[in-house]
């Protein structure tokens, strides 16, 4: 079975979800699933480095108070943590995604799937644990070598516009898709929207199996260009 899914590494939710995703398919051992990542700025016009705290920008951002920004920022990140993720989401270096998404890319054309997952998941534990920015060049030329991409296709594709295309392919399929929130998961042809739990995940999964079609739409916490929401 095929599952695509739209995701952000500067997104809170897209790295809880994706861990909860992985959680719900070692309920089906015997399934051979096939994972593909999709592109999805939430910011697309974000700097080079970071400015200003994470707190300040979250409060700004998505229109709340200060006080309301730090409550929801320790919130998400004990969401994160009980899914054993060393989650520092309060000190994050928010900053463009854009070469970030574009090592993903290569790192799925050099060595697939597995490359690609293993990438993203040291790109995640980088902004989110390590509170890298992830427009720093020598980051990424680490974290690929880390991934078993050779440094100098990495330098390569760091210094031209290689799988630019392809990251705002991603972007303007979500849009034709009507996807305003990440992540954002086909798991088969049933869509789901933010972190789910594992549970309602593998409900999912079991019904996407069991059915082979037909439209399914669950809801859970996501991000968006115009703010975050707890899902339901």
């Amino acid at each position: 079975m095929k599952i695509t899914y739209w995701s952000d590494y500067a997104c809170p939710y897209c790295w809880i979800g994706e861990t909860r995703l992985k959680k719900a398919l070692t309920s089906f051992p015997h399934v051979p699933f096939e994972l593909e990542m999709k592109a999805f700025r939430l910011d697309p016009f974000a700097g080079q480095h970071a400015e200003g705290d994470t707190q300040t920008r979250f409060a700004r951002k998505y229109g709340i108070s200060f006080a309301a920004a730090g409550r929801q920022i320790k919130t998400i990140s004990r969401m994160g943590r009980e899914e054993g993720l060393d989650f520092n989401y309060a000190t994050t270096l928010f900053t463009n995604t854009m070469d970030a998404h574009r090592l993903t890319k290569l790192a799925r054309a050099e060595g697939g799937e597995e490359a690609e997952q293993k990438t993203a998941e040291r790109l995640f534990a980088a902004y989110f644990s390590e509170n890298r920015e992830l427009t720093d060049r020598d980051l990424l030329q680490k974290i690929g070598a880390e991934c078993g991409l050779a440094p100098e296709k990495v330098t390569r594709m760091l210094n031209s516009d290689d799988f630019r295309d392809d990251v705002l392919c991603d972007e303007r399929d979500a849009a034709r898709y009507g996807i305003h929130a990440v992540p954002f998961f086909l798991i088969g042809s049933h869509p789901v929207s933010g972190a789910m739990s594992v549970e309602d995940l593998r409900w999912t999964i079991e019904k996407a199996l069991a059915e082979n079609g037909g439209r399914l739409c669950a809801q859970g916490a996501a991000c968006g260009p115009d703010g975050c929401t707890f899902g339901d």
